[in-house]
């Protein structure tokens, strides 16, 4: 919890791998009801982007049901673009202090969201040990009902001996199989 800039660019290493084998199956359904990959695709980096202006004191809409295209012809590209924007504008001194909880929030949306590309594009959607433990950590009770409609699906429940992956899955609506 202390670095969590070293937690989103452990994150945004193990995304990156998802985008790549995702990239040459854009048109895949994913666990995002109504979104292909691409869409999910330009969700994150709509999101990331989002972040990255904000934490620079930017006006900037917050995402929303419907992305701007921003994958292009070079998914990779695109992706790298945004994390590496996000890492400089939070990597910028005071920005993490002043802008509060942005980055654990961005940190877990490109985590969650690389599960749902791993799932999309049928890779091995086991996120890296801790990540899910932090993200969990850093969302979970964090959003009233109100904030988790159009955000996330309703919470599963799972059991006390559910997994960190497992539990963060739940939370936000998604199982793990």
């Amino acid at each position: 919890m202390d670095d969590l800039l070293g937690l989103y660019s452990q994150a945004s290493d193990w995304a990156r791998t998802k985008v790549v084998a995702a990239s040459t199956q854009l048109d895949a359904k994913t666990p995002c009801e109504q979104w292909d990959a691409r869409t999910l695709l330009n969700h994150v980096l709509d999101t990331q982007r989002y972040f990255s202006e904000t934490a620079r004191g930017r006006e900037a809409s917050p995402p929303g049901p419907n992305p701007p295209e921003l994958v292009g012809d070079d998914p990779v590209g695109a992706f790298d673009a945004a994390r590496n924007e996000t890492k400089a504008a939070f990597s910028e001194p005071g920005v993490i202090e002043k802008t509060g909880p942005s980055l654990g929030i961005a940190f877990s949306d490109l985590l969650i969201h690389g599960w749902d590309l791993a799932k999309a594009s049928g890779q091995d959607a086991t996120m890296p040990d801790g990540l899910a433990a932090a993200a969990y950590e850093i969302i979970h009770g964090k959003f009233s009902d109100d904030q988790r409609k159009g955000m996330f699906k309703p919470e599963i429940k799972v059991g006390d001996d559910a997994s960190p992956q497992e539990k963060l899955l739940a939370y936000t609506g998604r199982t793990a199989s």
